[in-house]
């Protein structure tokens, strides 16, 4: 297939998205956004979920789906740019879950949770296709690497300033593992990552999925979710490894099952991105990216981003 066809038919919105209003008329969810700069200039790509190709009763897509913008604002759909079948080694109808991509270098690298039990990594020359599998084997493998966990999902890729690349992946137990400097081959055992202060007496206020890490002011702010459904919160700490600190709630409960979110900062703003319901006939297995300016407060606390009224 030659993705970039599908670019030809991409379509802007409309109106500018904002908050509460979905990046596009598609279903799409698990965001993965990004500031690339390529020969052609600097734009924002964001990889998804596909929830337009599941059944509508599961999270059973086989295809990422991206789009891009150069405001923030206005998003044009650019297609598929890699399914499940670059990986020779999963089942070519295996789910394609909630990816993380990252550029380094001079290439762009595609982590992607496949089946459920196994994480691939496909790298490719250019942000918007071309991905081929870099490694002919899955990068993180239940069956086959200590400590992988129930789940090896949601994986999320995090560079700190000192050139090291971390790992964060994991359900019900978030794992942190490093990553050489080829960025597909893992740097050391898998560990779990500690979160403390976790309040207690309340059950829904644990670590659920959706590990997440950006820095800001020498700070490491970890963003996960809660659970099933589940509040997006934020934890801090002084090392990309751990431990984080619970700090409080970015954002509330959403009327769907699953949240997954992810910070952009870029240009001295910082946006938050999620998934909702926002599209007619949208649910938890149908889901569509939101964005919302993020705020910090005087002690470098992450403000709760307010829901907006359906």
């Amino acid at each position: 297939m030659h993705y970039l066809a599908a670019a030809l038919l991409a379509l802007a919105i409309p109106a500018a998205a904002g908050i509460g209003q979905p990046i596009a008329q598609r279903f799409n969810a698990d965001p993965s956004p990004h500031y690339f700069t390529t020969q052609a200039g600097g734009k924002f790509y964001l990889y998804a979920t596909d929830d337009a190709s599941n059944s509508g009763k599961y999270w059973d897509s086989t295809t990422w789906r991206l789009y891009t913008s150069s405001d923030m604002k206005t998003w044009q759909d650019a297609g598929i740019p890699l399914d499940v079948k670059v990986f020779k080694w999963a089942r070519p109808d295996a789910k394609a879950w909630a990816p993380d991509a990252v550029q380094r270098n001079g290439r762009f690298y595609f982590y992607a949770p496949v089946g459920g039990d196994r994480i691939g990594v496909a790298v490719s020359n250019r942000p918007d296709g071309g991905f081929a599998d870099a490694r002919t084997t899955p990068l993180v493998d239940k069956a086959r690497d200590a400590n992988a966990g129930d789940e090896p999902i949601d994986p999320a890729v995090f560079i700190d300033r000192n050139g090291q690349a971390w790992l964060y992946f994991g359900t019900r137990v978030p794992k942190v593992v490093k990553l050489k400097a080829d960025m597909t081959t893992l740097d050391g055992p898998i560990l779990d990552v500690a979160i403390t202060g976790l309040p207690a007496g309340d059950p829904k206020k644990v670590y659920g999925e959706a590990p997440f890490l950006h820095e800001r002011n020498g700070t490491y702010y970890f963003t996960f979710s809660t659970g099933w459904p589940g509040q997006i919160v934020y934890a801090t700490g002084g090392s990309p490894a751990g431990p984080f600190a619970y700090r409080g709630v970015v954002l509330d409960y959403l009327e769907i099952s699953t949240n997954h979110q992810a910070i952009l900062e870029h240009g001295g703003k910082s946006w938050l991105f999620y998934h909702d319901s926002l599209l007619p006939g949208g649910g938890s297995h149908r889901r569509s990216i939101a964005v919302a300016p993020l705020e910090y407060d005087e002690q470098g606390g992450i403000r709760q981003v307010p829901l907006a009224p359906k």
